[in-house]
């Protein structure tokens, strides 16, 4: 028995299905699609018409909607903005559009340490520093921080007897 073009084309958006995660709006979108991509093929085998290749209506490209956590990938970051493919978000291009990163970030609902550059980039950079030995140096730099702020507290203390605990002034002054 022959399939029904519509097993077919569910067949077809269940293989993409299985390859890569799609919104359930893509999904439909995409089932429409073969859908009436089969039924022209069928109509062209049986009549010997010519096909004719035509762009998708402009309804179903807003409904295949790119959703914020689908909007950065492996090589390139898609602005949910204006839809421009990028391998980073910059400052420049989001404030053509009015905004800062916080907002956009806010807008979109991304955390505030989410990168807005595609994976392979942030991976790179992140390559990069460790070459260069930025945990190790930033490491340092907090140690000397702390060191530093704790040996600003004791000298603040001993010039300024009030800052002293309440117990090493009595005993202090018992002594006297």
């Amino acid at each position: 028995m022959a399939k029904m073009l519509i097993e077919i084309a569910a067949e077809m958006v269940r293989t993409q299905v299985s390859l890569r995660s799609m919104p359930a709006a893509e999904i439909a979108a995409s089932l429409r699609q073969v859908f009436s991509t089969l039924n022209e093929l069928q109509k062209t085998e049986t009549g010997g018409i010519d096909i004719e290749v035509t762009q998708p209506a402009a309804e179903e490209v807003s409904a295949t909607k790119l959703s914020p956590a689908n909007s950065i990938q492996d090589d390139k970051v898609i602005c949910l903005e204006c839809g421009k493919e990028m391998r980073q978000l910059t400052t420049k291009h989001l404030v053509s559009h009015g905004m800062t990163q916080k907002e956009y970030r806010q807008k979109y609902g991304f955390s505030m340490q989410t990168p807005l550059a595609a994976k392979s980039v942030s991976e790179a950079q992140s390559k990069a520093a460790k070459r260069r030995g930025l945990p190790e140096k930033l490491t340092q730099l907090n140690k000397a921080r702390r060191k530093q702020k704790t040996q600003g507290a004791a000298q603040s203390t001993e010039a300024n007897p009030a800052n002293k605990p309440k117990w090493t002034r009595l005993r202090k002054k018992n002594a006297d």
